[in-house]
């Protein structure tokens, strides 16, 4: 994709969340999140690429000790369509006995989220939470549900804030879907 086709396919997109409302919702992610892990000295995990940037923007809010670490593990390969899960990498970190935070960027079909639930509590965790910037109002009944929810999005095609378009605009801070979806 060219530079000019990239920017035609933010300007005929639709606006679903502003950088304002985005802001808003990791700031009150990050007090329902101090509340309820405040004693639990938690290993967050960001799932690679889409959680980088709503991890950036949430682990300064946090207020308790924690450690840090990331895991990879994609479906969509820089379509807009699912595919099969591959997994790229492992957290680093031992998780055994661990409360382990997940920070993704969307809850879409669910698959990828149980999937790394399942990796984790099979790799020894004691406990699972996740958190997502967005969770896509589709009507599927998911095989998860996330503990701590920024917003729905509408069963379209969203790219930004971390989530991205045919490999593009993950750098956006607002939320924007396609037309065409």
């Amino acid at each position: 994709m060219t530079p000019l086709e990239a920017q035609q396919l933010l300007d005929n997109a639709e606006c679903v969340a502003s950088a304002d409302t985005v802001q808003a919702v990791i700031n009150r992610l990050a007090g329902e999140i101090n509340v309820a892990l405040a004693a639990d000295f938690p290993l967050v995990l960001a799932v690679m690429g889409g959680a980088v940037v709503f991890a950036g923007q949430l682990l300064p809010r946090l207020n308790f000790p924690l450690e840090f670490d990331y895991l990879h593990v994609t479906r969509y390969r820089g379509n807009t369509r699912s595919g099969e899960m591959e997994w790229r990498v492992l957290p680093g970190k031992n998780v055994v006995g661990r409360s382990v935070l997940v920070l993704d960027d969307i809850l879409d079909e669910g698959e990828t989220l149980a999937a790394i639930r399942d990796k984790l509590l099979h790799m020894g965790a004691a406990r699972i939470w996740s958190a997502v910037l967005t969770d896509k109002d589709n009507g599927l009944d998911k095989p998860v549900r996330a503990d701590f929810v920024g917003l729905d999005v509408p069963n379209r095609y969203v790219f930004g804030c971390g989530m991205d378009a045919y490999g593009l605009w993950r750098n956006l801070p607002a939320i924007y879907a396609l037309k065409d979806e």
